[in-house]
């Protein structure tokens, strides 16, 4: 059995994967996807991500820009005003590691003052060139995701000659980038980007052969949750979707291609990973 991964952030080491983590999405804005509005409220917010440490999130993710098709970008003054108070809060409130979902350096680098621990951008550090340095000068961790365009284009045709190939070798790239620049690889997760840029096919292509990335020696955060390609499936809105995205993180937990799941059910997704967890503890008690 190989040695179990480890990510570092900042004041304290994770191990992914061993079980997986859970990482609890906190939305503070008006357009998301899934959630859009329901916590733009600073109190609404922090009381979200306090009940999700509650049903047994490992980390939260806390967002103030939506990421969803054709979402546009959101001013730095507004973000910060929509995700700073929030951080402080709940550094204040919880001991659980704080994320903070952006591709701003400003607002990575002042909400990292404010208590978070991990920086998830969804342009893998490159949306802003003053982002690699500020994950380095306070040895944060990160989570680089590879998308095909930006979110206002990204599920304009996108095309791939080969999805699987060409995430890897995208997110192989950037990992050694982020070694360049003087982040440790010890500090990356990796995210696939279900969803991001990506056709229904392309998607299951992923999921399918996750286990891929794992050649690249770093956990895989996966993002399945509520997402459009699972109502394609079945023709379910947002809030009928909680089955398809456990079966998909089942699927990717019981192959081992993922560490992470970033999730907006958290309780639910707990119950799963206890029950895959058990099944697994048996699976390995000797016979007899």
């Amino acid at each position: 059995m190989s040695a179990p991964l480890i990510w570092q952030l900042r004041d304290r080491t994770l191990t992914p994967g061993a079980p997986p983590l859970i990482l609890g999405i906190v939305n503070v804005t008006p357009d998301s996807f899934s959630d859009g509005g329901q916590f733009r409220d600073a109190d609404a917010a922090v009381a979200h991500g306090l009940r999700l440490v509650e049903q047994g999130a490992d980390l939260l993710d806390i967002g103030g820009e939506s990421s969803r098709p054709g979402a546009q970008p959101v001013e730095l003054e507004e973000e910060l005003a929509r995700v700073i108070p929030v951080v402080r809060r709940l550094a204040a409130l919880t001991s659980v590691p704080l994320s903070v979902d952006t591709n701003k350096a400003e607002v990575a680098r002042q909400a990292l003052e404010a208590g978070a621990h991990v920086i998830n951008d969804i342009t893998a550090l490159r949306g802003d060139p003053a982002m690699p340095e500020v994950v380095r000068s306070y040895r944060a961790g990160v989570i680089l995701m590879h998308m095909q365009g930006t979110p206002a284009t990204m599920q304009i045709a996108p095309h791939y000659d080969d999805v699987v190939a060409e995430v890897a070798d995208f997110l192989e790239a950037r990992l050694q980038a982020c070694r360049d620049l003087g982040i440790a690889a010890s500090q990356v997760v990796l995210d696939p980007g279900i969803g991001f840029g990506k056709t229904k096919e392309h998607n299951l292509r992923l999921l399918a052969h996750l286990e891929e990335l794992q050649r690249l020696g770093r956990p895989v955060c996966l993002g399945v949750s509520r997402k459009g390609f699972l109502g394609k499936m079945l023709n379910r809105p947002l809030h009928q979707r909680l089955a398809s995205s456990l079966a998909a993180a089942c699927y990717a937990l019981v192959r081992g291609s993922a560490q992470l799941l970033r999730v907006h059910d958290v309780a639910e997704t707990r119950d799963a990973v206890i029950v895959l967890e058990e099944m697994n503890r048996e699976l390995r008690r000797p016979q007899g």
